[in-house]
């Protein structure tokens, strides 16, 4: 099974300051079809204006990754971590029994960045904070495995997360195809982040996302396609 889902149809929040498309229900939209997919709980595509951000706010009990699509991200926590990461990188947080962070761009250019909240198979872990800083190169026509968690956890994978959730970036170039192979039993998540691309008779634009229940894909760029793939446990 797969269901297009048009980011011309997504929540939206316009803050001045913030530009965000809500995958899910978040904040001031809240649609009660529309809460979560399997553990997935929050993709938020966030365009934050130059010297602006997210002031200190806390967490507690779900594990945060973020990817770093375009412009420069600072995030600083209560751990005493502090970062900037850029283009294709990605943070992790798994923020237990509670944290506080702040996420600010202290560039001189829109930050664009993909918020990703994952519900964890336990409350109650001690917070942790880390990222890894991928080469851009790593996913240029083939699956970057960036995260991995649960009984599936795969050693490849650099970061760790308390969830049954893969998560894979690539980036296709030259009109080359891609496959991705959702198992008996799973489903994924992808959104097309940048680009063009055909999925399974699907025409995607940037933003767009498609859920996949037991299913394999072929995607199809046009010219080029930048794709994050979610693949996790189904419910």
């Amino acid at each position: 099974m797969i269901r297009f889902v048009d980011h011309k149809k997504m929540g939206r929040s316009r803050l001045g300051w913030l530009d965000s498309h809500f995958h899910f229900s978040f904040a001031e939209y809240y649609n009660p079809d529309n809460l979560r997919f399997g553990v997935l709980r929050v993709i938020n595509d966030d365009l934050v204006d130059a010297h602006t951000g997210f002031d200190t706010h806390p967490h507690k009990n779900m594990e945060i990754v973020t990817y770093v699509v375009d412009g420069e991200l600072t995030h600083a926590d209560s751990m005493r971590n502090r970062r900037t990461l850029t283009r294709g990188q990605v943070q992790y947080m798994s923020a237990g029994t509670g944290l506080t962070h702040s996420e600010h761009n202290l560039g001189d250019n829109v930050l664009r960045l993909l918020q990703i909240w994952i519900l964890p198979d336990k409350n109650g872990y001690a917070p942790v904070y880390g990222d890894v800083l991928f080469p851009w190169e790593a996913r240029e026509g083939k699956w970057l495995h960036m995260v991995s968690g649960g009984h599936a956890a795969d050693e490849n994978a650099p970061i760790r997360i308390h969830a049954d959730v893969n998560i894979y970036a690539t980036h296709l170039s030259g009109g080359r195809p891609a496959e991705f192979k959702v198992n008996r039993g799973r489903q994924a998540y992808l959104v097309l982040i940048e680009g063009e691309a055909e999925i399974s008779g699907n025409a995607l634009q940037a933003r767009d996302a498609l859920e996949i229940v037991e299913e394999d894909i072929t995607i199809n760029p046009k010219d080029e396609a930048h794709v994050l793939v979610l693949e996790m446990g189904k419910e």
